[in-house]
């Protein structure tokens, strides 16, 4: 062999081992992340030539394929649509695009992700027809149910979000005013893009899944339980500890004044625990604490429980905020009663009530239990996952006691169950002047064993503009969704 053909063998053997090398790489490792890049249009194309399996709620199939007698094969329905749709998403070969469960997972319901590998491989050796995994999520129907008509019966627009406090699994996720998944799902352009323009030039914006994102609101007084939980955690404050009890108090460095909701004082006396504050919902002497306290103890403890981090459930929730900026005092009073540059997803705030009921322990989020083959043998199965250590359990204890006696005695009366000891708490924030308030409640139950915690939102002030509040219409919702779990 000549000196030149051996230095071309040499380079052609190097250029094929540089090639097996990149293709193995990037089928062993890279797979998945390219499949999931949303630029990356061959997953969604394969989906569309396979039975995609089945989203399951329960023992309930939300999402199924059957044939289609088009060039697509199969066409995607969606059962209780509208109910569902927050979770579901859709699926549209004619518009090329999915979103919710169906985009976020779309690898495993089309049978292309790795777990199902030898799957596929069994499949094609017996001559089967290809068939997606099926998504088993942890959302409860019962729950959901429960939920989605609360606030549709009343016509509201608002979130709600309830949570294992043990897991952080999510038993119920409803958005309202919601959209027939089914109508994006047909195989019709003409039909597919009437309905998708429709629902874009709807004022009420269905398609925000305000569960988890959307156009975020203050918090209002649920995001008082961060800054007692702050404040108690600091050990330089107890639940009997003395703050100032005025009627009208003025924001450090400014004239602004701000008042209680009553525009009277918290109570009787001149002095008022903090105990009392969070019981009667008092904005005055938590904006007292929150400067007390201070910005930096205020925002570590928020983080603490999720603000500023982002979330995959699979699906991504809107990072809450607290700001990250150092604030002056003024604007830190604002936040001791949830107003000023302090915004959350219901998604959040139940995640702080259900890190108060679990020990101080804050689960991370989810909403997939697990991937189940065509066989029926479980692919992937999601494990519980601490996001963190938000308060000392002797200081959660404490809380969870506050927020049994702002339901037994105090605002959040219209959360009590009969029979259950129930801890919540309310919130009504502002929106700027003349604007309707967003009416929240937070809570769990039982308060001796907490098997659900939950948070509600409900916009445009439910109606009434600045007259409604967060005990007279959202916690009546609350009560029905922990209702729902706890009669199983």
């Amino acid at each position: 062999m000549t000196k030149e053909l051996r230095r071309l063998t040499t380079i052609v053997i190097l250029m094929f081992l540089t090639l097996f090398a990149s293709t193995s790489v990037i089928q062993a490792v890279s797979a998945d992340e390219l499949a999931k890049n949303p630029n990356n249009k061959r997953t969604l194309y394969d989906s569309f030539e396979v039975q995609r399996g089945s989203i399951i709620a329960g023992g309930d199939e939300i999402a199924t394929s059957s044939p289609s007698d088009d060039v697509y094969a199969w066409q995607r329905s969606y059962t209780d649509a509208a109910m569902w749709a927050p979770v579901t998403g859709y699926l549209n070969p004619v518009l090329q695009s999915a979103t919710g469960l169906e985009s976020k997972m779309t690898q495993e319901l089309s049978g292309t992700g790795s777990s199902a590998a030898f799957a596929r491989l069994e499949r094609v050796l017996t001559g089967q027809d290809p068939k997606g995994s099926s998504v088993k999520t942890s959302l409860d129907p019962d729950v959901q149910r429960a939920a989605y008509e609360a606030m549709t019966n009343a016509g509201y627009t608002g979130g709600v979000v309830a949570i294992e406090p043990s897991t952080g699994r999510i038993l119920a996720m409803v958005s309202t005013p919601s959209f027939d998944t089914n109508k994006l799902a047909v195989h019709d352009s003409d039909a597919t893009n009437v309905a998708y323009e429709q629902l874009k030039a709807d004022s009420g914006r269905p398609m925000l899944n305000r569960a988890i994102g959307g156009d975020l609101n203050a918090p209002g007084s649920t995001f008082k339980l961060v800054v007692a939980s702050a404040a108690l955690e600091s050990g330089d404050f107890t639940a009997d500890s003395k703050l100032p009890n005025p009627a009208t108090y003025t924001l450090p460095g400014t004239s602004t004044n701000i008042h209680n909701a009553g525009r009277g004082t918290c109570g009787s006396g001149d002095k008022v625990t903090i105990a009392d504050a969070l019981r009667l919902s008092c904005n005055i002497p938590m904006a007292e604490l929150a400067v007390k306290v201070g910005d930096d103890a205020i925002r570590e403890q928020a983080e603490k429980f999720g603000f500023n981090s982002d979330f995959e459930l699979p699906l991504n929730a809107t990072t809450s905020v607290y700001p990250t900026d150092e604030l002056s005092d003024d604007r830190t009073a604002l936040t001791g009663y949830g107003q000023g540059d302090v915004i959350a997803t219901p998604l959040q705030i139940a995640m702080v009530t259900a890190g108060i009921a679990n020990g101080g322990t804050v689960m991370n989020p989810t909403m997939v239990d697990q991937v189940i083959s065509p066989d029926l043998s479980v692919l992937s199965e999601t494990q519980p996952s601490a996001f963190g250590q938000a308060l000392d359990s002797g200081v959660a204890d404490e809380m969870v006691s506050l927020m049994t006696s702002n339901v037994s005695n105090g605002v959040a009366s219209n959360a009590r169950i009969d029979g259950v000891d129930v801890g919540g708490k309310t919130g009504t924030a502002e929106n700027g002047d003349g604007q309707p308030y967003s009416l929240w409640f937070t809570g769990f139950a039982p308060s001796d064993d907490p098997q659900v915690a939950v948070a509600v939102v409900v916009e445009d002030g439910g109606g009434q503009g600045q007259s409604g509040s967060g005990n007279a219409i959202a916690a009546p919702i609350a009560k029905q969704v922990m209702e729902a779990v706890l009669n199983k």
